[in-house]
């Protein structure tokens, strides 16, 4: 077996370093060995740890890629689908006006796909490029007999420190990245997060900006969102609890409500698009003064308030066409009069 001489282990790094030990057994000379080791070997190792961090980060940025891709294809696909169930449905050829509006709104959509599937990509390629050559230059240093132990642990104590007085903030930004690798919510979408719900402005690693039905813009936290209602995804429903009187003929009631609500899905009107046949559900519950019946309409995303405005607006004329009466609160009074001497 070949035993390293004790010399050359002081010299060539612990009998680590190949040609350092050969020419040490070739020349007998430290200062020629050591020269070797310092001026050629060591540099070399340096650069094939370098080359080969460049191929890992060329590998993992590839997946990266081919993930963006693939999460870009999937969205895409979902608003073709959607397209798609559009045209079929006739409404294209019937109101060109609408399918060009819907059409930039999906084309919009897509666009806002694409962004947030870079950005997101932007963020793994910088974070996953920083960790590996991070890595590898700590094997470098090593290489030159630099004591990585108070490096490692300075690092350590600064990052614990940084933990603790930024955690909010690593949350919210971690908050972030999950959100937008599932595809929560985007710009544009309708959604209710709790303490305040409206329509999506702005979407970034730390916070989402929200702009509710007053015009108050509310900015959250990433961190603090805990659940989140999506109004706005693939497709929405309006439902409506009508009330009637008591003594209305809740057949002929429901008869006029049906009629209404698909004279609107017929009409298919600029905002309050019903994709589906409307659904009587039947009586849902009787109140102190009234029947409530439910009738059940599914509308294109976001498109759910405008149809029920739509559909009571209208039915307020239908009623007083039948001599459908409107409720209102009653009451019955019991009047006892005592008897006089």
């Amino acid at each position: 077996m070949y035993q390293v001489d004790s010399t050359a282990s002081e010299i060539c790094n612990a009998g680590s370093d190949f040609m350092c030990d050969w020419i040490y057994d070739m020349t007998g000379n430290e200062t020629l060995a050591e020269a070797v080791d310092w001026v050629i070997e060591r540099p070399l190792k340096v650069l094939l740890i370098l080359l080969v961090a460049w191929i890992i980060n060329r590998l993992v940025r590839r997946a990266i890629d081919r993930g963006e891709a693939r999460m870009l294809k999937d969205r895409e696909a979902k608003l073709v689908e959607r397209k798609g169930e559009e045209v079929s449905d006739g409404r294209f050829a019937e109101m060109q006006l609408k399918a060009r509006q819907k059409d930039i709104e999906l084309n919009l959509a897509t666009e806002q796909a694409k962004q947030r599937a870079k950005t997101l990509g932007s963020i793994l390629r910088s974070t996953s490029t920083a960790v590996i050559y991070a890595i590898a230059i700590l094997i470098a240093l090593a290489e030159f007999d630099i004591n990585l132990g108070p490096l490692i642990a300075g690092a350590g104590i600064a990052g614990i420190a940084l933990g603790f007085g930024a955690q909010s903030i690593v949350k919210d930004f971690l908050s972030g990245f999950f959100m937008l690798v599932e595809d929560q919510y985007a710009v544009g979408d309708i959604i209710d997060v709790g303490e305040a719900g409206g329509v999506v402005e702005a979407i970034s690693l730390r916070t989402t900006q929200i702009r509710d039905v007053n015009g108050t813009l509310w900015y959250f936290p990433n961190g603090e969102i805990h659940r989140v209602a999506n109004r706005s995804q693939q497709w929405a429903r309006a439902v409506l609890d009508i009330e009637v009187a008591y003594d209305t003929d809740v057949d002929n009631a429901t008869r006029v409500i049906k009629e209404v609500a698909d004279s609107v899905w017929h009409d298919h009107l600029e905002k309050a698009t019903i994709i589906e046949e409307p659904e009587i559900w039947g009586v849902e519950r009787f109140g102190e003064s009234a029947i409530a019946i439910r009738l059940v309409v599914k509308t294109e995303p976001g498109e759910q308030f405008t149809t029920a405005r739509t559909i009571r607006g209208r039915l307020i004329g239908a009623f007083d066409v039948e001599g459908i009466e409107i409720p209102f609160p009653q009451r019955v009074v019991w009047m006892k009069q005592e008897p006089t001497d």
